[in-house]
Order: structure tokens, then sequence, then C-alpha cells
């Protein structure tokens, strides 16, 4: 750690002992595919059990109507978090009948597009609005690329530490714009280190057959059924997962607020001519909100987002814009097949101290040539990154082995684990656990992944089921908290009368509702 950053730290804690500790907040939004008994995607639709996917504040589905997507509250602690995230599957697997959850971030068995179902949201218009934006996916990248699933981590400090460390900074700028800025330079410094998630998390070295039907790819075959690159951590973060062309023209910059904003905006409203020819609405049907390069902002697939919860009605831009910067999304983990809830607190640990340090860094303005170049060492290491010797290029242009440099990483990371470790002990041992990854690549969870495989006769499908089979069974045979059934019960019940309330609720036709939330 560089000794401006601890000097840093140390005035923080000076200021008021433990604010960085007690100040963190984090969330978790993580997606599961449901199955059936053979492990082939499900065709049934959203469980009633579970309540009202539009409405439901913890459980609703992502791209797929078989996409279950699990959303956590900001949470203080962090066992806290864990805790109502497990019982968030507790409460799922007592209500999906003979289904289960898919633990790997690449998909199941699938037969084609036709397979997979789009989320449907019922009839008012909120609701139609999410399908439709759906059914424009499946027109501009198609349905399979939609099947990956992953966790996204969100993180953000109270106003409480905001305050001292902008007194610390010496900055006299409003609280709202200090955060904006600060943000926006945690995000440069963890794009500079982020090839570091898809080593450590990434556990996605092969793929099942089906996926790849019809596509071009460079992957090896793997039995005879799988396909994989033998040094790979995270096909999900290849060119296999969320990549496309178009996007990869779009550039918002993280300089500043207006310029991320702006960016935002022209990408969610002019038109892109290879979108127009797809059609708005045709035959009366609509195919897609617009034929803009974005529908809508969440369509950009940044590995990393500054977000701000958004009022009814209000586009995400628009609130970035009006009230700043809220929480910090990190889009890049995969599901960790060998946790029951897909991350554990060692992982979420290592994130706050990555996320801390690149806060109170400096961090220097990026532009495109340098977003660029640490991109594309993320994808290198996404494919290639356990391979022995394998030699990454940094931010700053040096030129290390990935081991190297990853235990630099962790040697500068440990004051920051101290520092944290007076108020949770687990922040060392978070450390230690990650840098065994880097000192032996065989224990990483791509590594893991492809030996579990391996044991289950080369084939992707049979390792990633069976790890499914052993999860629903340890959920299945877990105590389940009553206070917790109660509130997602609760929950569930409400939401479905939320949501049939906003169908009775609508009184402008669903043309006129898009046009007044996108203003034209």
């Amino acid at each position: 750690m560089s000794e401006k950053l601890a000097r840093i730290i140390e005035k923080i804690e000076q200021a008021e002992a433990g604010v960085l500790s007690t100040g963190m907040r984090r969330g978790l939004e993580k997606e599961s595919l449901r199955i059936d008994a053979e492990g082939v995607l499900s065709r049934q639709p959203h469980p009633t059990a579970l309540g009202a996917a539009l409405t439901h504040r913890f459980i609703t589905t992502d791209y797929s109507e078989a996409l279950l997507e699990f959303v956590t509250p900001a949470t203080v602690g962090v066992e806290d978090l864990l805790t109502f995230l497990t019982q968030l599957h507790q409460f799922t697997y007592r209500n999906i009948g003979a289904e289960k959850l898919w633990v790997n971030s690449m998909p199941c068995i699938l037969h084609g597009e036709d397979s997979i179902p789009i989320a449907y949201y019922g009839e008012s218009n909120a609701g139609r609005m999410k399908t439709v934006y759906r059914q424009g996916l499946a027109y501009r990248y198609g349905k399979l690329m939609q099947t990956i699933s992953g966790i996204h981590f969100n993180f953000s400090l109270d106003d409480g530490f905001w305050r001292i460390y902008r007194d610390i900074s010496g900055s006299t700028v409003p609280l709202r714009d200090f955060k904006s800025e600060a943000y926006l330079g945690l995000m440069r410094n963890f794009y500079r280190s982020d090839w570091v998630i898809p080593y450590l998390f990434g556990a996605s070295p092969a793929v099942c057959g089906s996926f790849l039907e019809g596509r071009p790819h460079h992957l090896s075959p793997l039995g005879e059924h799988s396909f994989y690159l033998p040094y790979a951590t995270s096909l999900r973060l290849s060119d296999l997962g969320y990549q496309s062309d178009a996007q990869a023209t779009v550039h918002l910059s993280l300089n500043n607020l207006d310029e991320y904003t702006d960016s935002l905006v022209k990408a969610t409203t002019e038109s892109y001519p290879p979108y127009q020819e797809i059609g708005v609405r045709v035959d009366g049907q609509y195919r897609q909100l617009n034929d803009s390069l974005l529908q809508i902002e969440n369509e950009y697939y940044a590995t990393m987002r500054p977000k701000r919860v958004a009022r009814s009605g209000e586009r995400p831009s628009h609130a970035l814009r009006d009230r700043g910067v809220e929480y910090i999304e990190v889009r890049s983990l995969d599901l960790d097949p060998f946790s029951p809830i897909g991350i554990d607190a060692d992982g979420i640990r290592f994130l706050d101290l990555m996320m801390i340090s690149c806060l109170l860094e400096p961090s220097p303005p990026m532009d495109w040539d340098e977003f660029r170049r640490v991109r594309a060492t993320r994808s290198q290491i996404a494919e290639f990154g356990r391979e022995p010797g394998f030699v990454l290029t940094k931010a700053d242009g040096q030129r290390c082995s990935v081991q190297r440099c990853g235990l630099e990483l962790i040697d500068y990371l440990e004051p920051l684990a101290d520092c944290l470790s007076r108020y949770d002990e687990g922040y060392r041992t978070a450390l230690s656990q990650k840098r065994r990854l880097f000192e032996d690549p065989a224990l990483t969870p791509s590594a893991r992944a492809l030996d579990g495989i391996r044991d289950h006769d080369d084939t992707f499908f049979y390792f990633a089921k069976a790890q499914a089979e052993q999860i629903e069974n340890t959920f299945k045979h877990q105590p389940f908290d009553p206070q917790f059934e109660s509130r997602f019960q609760e929950e569930a019940t409400s939401s479905l009368q939320r949501a049939q309330q906003m169908e009775k609720d609508d009184e402008q036709d669903f043309e006129t509702f898009l046009n007044q939330y996108f203003g034209r």
C-alpha cells in the first residue's frame, strides 16, 4: 500500500475510529436458472408462490421467465448479507416444486432460441415495457447470451464516512458532487486492476455444447458434449459472454458525471441504423422499445456501473444527473458452483478491500485508449489466466506474470486488511485465501471446476447438474428461519396485490406511457 493511502486511512481512523468498517453498505443481485429434473431449462412460468416478479422486492426474474434473480437489501454486516441471501434460497427451494437451481454461470442444456421463454411481468404498462425490452434484446443479440448468469456486488459508503473523507481531502464542493467524483475515481482505479476478478472469481472454463450450436467459436472440444479453453477462468467474460459489436463503440467517460450521463443519454436517444431495420412496432406488435443503440440504460453491458435508485417513472441517467452517484455495481463475478449461494464471505471481504483501496488512491483520468487496454487485459485473463508463465500488461504499461502481479496486489492490500481487521478479523483470512490462489492456480474456482468436469466424464453438464443436486439437497435439509419465512410469504402475497393494482391503475395506453417515459 502506498504511503499516501496509509496516511489517509490513518487520518480517517483518527477522525472516527471504525468509520470505514461501519460505513460500508453491500448488496447482492444473484441470478440462477430454474431447471427441471433432467437438468433442462424450465419452461414453466414464474411460480406464483414466489410472488410477482414485477413488484417483489427480493425475488424477481432477469431476462428469461426461468432466470430467477435474488436481490438483497443494502446491508452493513457481511454475515447478515449472506444470511439474507441464504434464506431467499431456502424460501425458493420450498416453493419451486421438483425444479432446482442451476449453480453455474454458463447455462444448462438448451434446445435452441425457442426453448428460452422471455420473462413476463403482467399487463400493466410497466410490466409490458420490461417484456418488450427483453424482446428487443432477443432481436439484437439473440436469446442464448441472455441465459448466462452472474452475481452483482453493490457497494457504497454512508454519509458519515463521506463527510470525514471530504474534510480530510480539503474539498469544499457539495457532498453529492464530492461523492460522485470519488465514486467515478474508484471505478477508474478498479478497472485498472479488474483483471484479478476473472482470475479469483472466474468459475466458467467450459460450456455445454448446446450453448454453442450454430455459433462460431474458438473453444476446444472436451469429451463428447462440452467445449473449453484449458486455461480459461471465465468464459462468461470472454467473447462468448455479454459482448456486442455495436456496444464496443460506446465509451461512457468515467472522468466526470456529466460526460458519463451525456454519453448514456446519447446512446439511448439517437437512432442506430441496424436496429432501425428491425423495426420498433411491426404489424401492431412491439419488437423493441426504440431503435437507439441502447433501448434503455441497463442495456449497456459494462462490468461496472455507477448507480442510483431511480424514482417511479424516472430514467436512470436522469437520476444520476440530478442526484449523483449512490453506489457502485460490480457485474463481473461468476457464480461459484462450490458455494450454495454463489459467493462466500471471503469473496465479499476481498471485494471490500478492492473497493476501499480504489476509492482512496489517486485516480488520474482514463482515456478511451487506456479503457480499451484494461478491457483487453481482462479478456486475456478470462481466456488464458491460468496458463503457466502467462504475462499480462498492467494499466501502467508494466508487464509481469499473473502470479507476480497478483501477489503484489495482495501485499499492497495487507495494511488495509490489518486496519479493517481491528473490527472484523475476516479480512485477514480473506486476503490469505486469495493469496493462495495466486500461489497455486490449481486452487482457483475455474481450475476446481475443470477438475470436477474431468471427474464427470469430461462433461460440463454432468458436473454442473451434480453440483446443483448437491446444493439442492443442502438447502432442503437446512432449517429455515420462521421469521424469514413469514417475511417472504408476506412479501410474495403483497407483491401479487401490488402488481394487480398497477394493472387497474393504468389509465394511459402503452404507446403514451412509452412516449412519456422517453420524454417524446
